[in-house]
């Protein structure tokens, strides 16, 4: 009997922690990433859009977002984050990577780009951008 009313207790603990936590609203992928960008030598700051799996380049380094997500204001982790993939190419034109992984907007130096000529961070994830998609572009 005394199993009983400790297994009983045990789970009334268990649905009280269920009751507190706060549920966390699922994240919002989006389909733009917004960068800026600064090149140490010559002081320029740029903000630039790039669509998921689009490339660009800002100086030497190539630029892919594949992944862009929001949470609401209300939330208290990071509420804007990015997985990124960031290329160097060289005089050559070869190219080697130099960073894989998540960045935040809200905390640009968590996980920032380590390169001595570029910095580079997220701005925020959009759904819109004024930049044509990629496969939209026509060639100059």
């Amino acid at each position: 009997m005394r199993a009983y009313f400790k297994a009983l207790a045990g789970s009334a603990v268990l649905a009280a922690t269920l009751a507190v936590t706060p549920a966390h609203a699922e994240r919002a992928q989006n389909p733009v990433a917004e960068f800026s960008g600064i090149d140490k030598i010559t002081g320029r700051i740029i903000t630039f859009d790039v669509y998921i799996d689009e490339t660009v380049l800002f100086g030497a380094l190539e630029i892919t977002p594949r992944a862009c997500y929001n949470r609401p204001a209300n939330e208290t982790l990071q509420r804007t984050s990015a997985f990124i993939e960031v290329d160097q190419r060289s005089l050559s034109g070869t190219t080697q990577r130099i960073f894989t992984g998540w960045v935040f907007a809200d905390s640009p130096a968590l996980n920032a780009i380590d390169h001595a000529v570029y910095d580079v961070w997220l701005v925020e994830c959009k759904t819109s951008s004024s930049v044509p998609p990629p496969e939209t572009r026509t060639a100059d």
